[in-house]
């Protein structure tokens, strides 16, 4: 079940209300990215308590660990990792694409060795969509081939994405084919591909609107391509979708991006990188980013952003933060983790306020202002 309302605009901004089998998600919203059925260092209540709606696991790798028999013994992927509000799973095409050499792709499907115990196994659209029906996603992606951007210091021609973006369209037919089959009561999302190539876009996005699947995706972007290509596509891409359906931009991004991207008609965004970053100690805050491994932070007795209500920026300093991660301490990524996500829950948090005020322009100078500012 899906059920989309625009609720108010802004230029393209849109301000929307999702409604799925396990909640109302409010829009534009933030999905932190649990891959394995956990988003990294973040308990669920910490989740919930920052105001997540919405996360993500992934088909790929959930299919190989714990695999179909234990996520169907426990009804899904939702009490099997604790989290009873909507879950959106990606297909396993962009994890394919990351094996490079070592996965074999065919009109039928992809086969490759796994990197778990290296068995010979084989991902078509019909079985992605078999394990996505064992998960119980609310949103279901479609099986496709991400189209790259670079293969080894050779750039992607115009004859070469065509090819794959032919391919993902002939997988979403199967794909929704096979979703019906399996009398799937979620949601099917469609992915527009087409690299970096606008024409090519369209024509994957009207062959796809043409299917009036629940929603749709833009994905093969943030893949090796520079940012000001990734910009070009995203500017093209969202406000030509059907309107009255969800549109979602896979993978992406900084803060800058995913407020571009409300900019031009995006109402759901994705991206590792709040965890990944806050792994590496860099820290997002409303005033710029913060290197909270670096010399200056000691002694500091500020917390992370002063403007933050996190449990990280309420109860400790820079300087303890420093501490714990030169240390090495496991607690360091942890609330950086928690710092991450709920700058970014909390931003998409402050663009629905904007929008329904009628002011996101006047936000997102302020954003630009403050994020320049510096910490």
């Amino acid at each position: 079940m899906l059920k989309f309302d625009v609720l108010q605009t802004e230029g393209q901004a849109r301000r929307g209300r999702l409604t799925l089998n396990h909640g109302v998600v409010e829009t534009p919203v933030f999905m932190p990215v649990g891959t394995y059925g956990t988003v990294k260092g973040v308990l669920p209540a910490s989740l919930e308590a920052m105001g997540a709606q919405i996360i993500l696991g992934n088909t790929f790798h959930l299919w190989l660990r714990p695999g179909l028999d234990v996520l169907r013994q426990f009804g899904g992927l939702h009490r099997f990792e604790s989290w009873s509000r909507p879950i959106l799973t990606d297909s396993g095409g962009f994890q394919v694409w990351s094996l490079g050499e070592m996965r074999k792709i065919s009109e039928e499907g992809v086969k490759f060795a796994s990197p778990v115990n290296g068995d010979k196994l084989f991902l078509t659209p019909e079985v992605s969509m078999q394990v996505q029906r064992a998960l119980n996603s609310d949103i279901v992606m479609q099986f496709d081939e991400c189209t790259p951007y670079d293969t080894q210091g050779h750039i992607t021609t115009e004859k070469e994405a065509r090819v794959s973006m032919e391919l993902s369209l002939r997988w979403a037919v199967r794909c929704e084919m096979e979703f019906e089959r399996l009398e799937n009561p979620n949601a099917l999302f469609g992915i527009v591909q087409g690299g970096m190539y606008e024409n090519l876009r369209q024509e994957s996005l009207e062959t796809l609107a043409a299917l009036d699947l629940p929603g749709y995706a833009i994905g093969g972007v943030s893949v090796g391509e520079p940012k000001e290509e990734m910009r070009r596509i995203v500017a093209h891409t969202p406000h030509r979708l059907p309107p009255n359906k969800p549109r979602y931009l896979m993978g992406v991004g900084t803060p800058e991006d995913l407020i571009d991207g409300v900019a031009a008609g995006v109402d759901m965004f994705d991206c590792v990188m709040p965890t990944r970053n806050a792994r590496n100690g860099h820290l997002f805050t409303r005033f710029g980013d913060l290197r909270i491994r670096n010399a200056r932070y000691k002694t500091d007795e500020q917390p992370i952003d002063m403007t933050c209500s996190c449990h990280a920026c309420a109860n400790f300093s820079r300087a303890y933060l420093h501490h714990v991660e030169r240390c090495g301490e496991m607690l360091a990524p942890m609330l950086a983790s928690i710092h991450n996500l709920h700058y970014y829950v909390n931003l998409m948090r402050e663009v629905r306020e904007a929008l329904d005020a009628g002011a996101f322009e006047a936000f997102v100078k302020r954003f630009h202002a403050d994020r320049q500012r510096g910490v």
